[in-house]
């Protein structure tokens, strides 16, 4: 088991294709830092569109996918294709993930899978296949996106089954800390506040931001730049001794 990163190290981003998204930008700041970037999207063109554009920029490895993490067998086959094009794997960061607005009492049972599906579901299967390489190399990062809307019970754009589906990512990362640690791997959580991308029912008014900063205790909502920091500190060589932990990221929404 060693704990020195390889000298050419690569980071699994899920999720990662959507223009405005947190995913997207966090490629573009994680291979500026010297990171190849593999990217599973359900969108395959906008995947391999976005890691080239991440390749182009700043001259790593770049190579993109597409899968619906939802399928085990179809994001197990995607991430096999990932690790033949790019060098070792060290981290995967689970931003895939869907909203939900639909009221409690109004929740279907096609409604609750979707979401679970991908929310829950699809992070452990991204999560599990990433993670057999790391245990293998006795080396690795793995960070789930969870968000202060588990915590705090909603009161967010999206409703119970996201936050159940978000509740559950804490527990399967803090699960995986406690059984690979000994590894060499470990595996924490980030949970968003309000973060000014499309996922939370369109673009943002300048007056919806304003309301959405009013519950925290920065005169502000959060940015991709905000997220994507927190995540190059949790998969670097530096947080080797952070696991089991969730970092929100939400200017004061929740303190615990």
């Amino acid at each position: 088991m060693t704990e020195i990163f390889p000298a050419e190290r690569t980071v699994i981003l899920t999720g990662a294709a959507s223009p405005r998204g947190i995913g997207r930008y966090t490629a573009f700041y994680l291979a500026e830092q010297g990171w190849n970037v593999g990217i599973l999207d359900v969108d395959a063109e906008a995947a391999a569109k976005t890691a080239e554009e991440v390749a182009e920029t700043h001259g790593v490895k770049a190579f993109g996918v597409g899968a619906n993490i939802a399928d085990r067998e179809a994001t197990f086959a995607a991430i096999d294709k990932l690790e033949a094009e790019l060098p070792q794997i060290v981290a995967i960061v689970n931003f895939a993930g869907v909203a939900s607005p639909v009221p409690y009492l109004e929740v279907t049972p096609e409604e609750w899978e979707r979401v679970i599906s991908v929310n829950l579901d699809g992070v452990h299967w991204a999560t599990q296949r990433v993670a057999q390489t790391l245990a293998k190399n006795g080396v690795g990062r793995i960070v789930g996106i969870s968000s202060v809307s588990a915590q705090r019970g909603g009161g967010t754009f999206s409703k119970t089954p996201y936050s159940a589906s978000k509740a559950g990512v804490i527990g399967l990362m803090r699960s995986i800390a406690r059984e690979l640690g000994p590894l060499g791997v470990t595996a924490n959580c980030i949970s968003p506040g309000p973060i000014d991308t499309d996922i939370m029912g369109g673009t943002l008014t300048d007056e919806r931001k304003t309301a959405m900063a009013a519950d925290g205790v920065l005169p502000r909502i959060g940015s991709p730049r905000d997220i994507a920091a927190a995540v190059s500190y949790l998969i670097s060589e530096d947080s080797g001794f952070v696991t089991g932990q969730t970092l929100n990221v939400d200017g004061g929404l929740y303190m615990h």
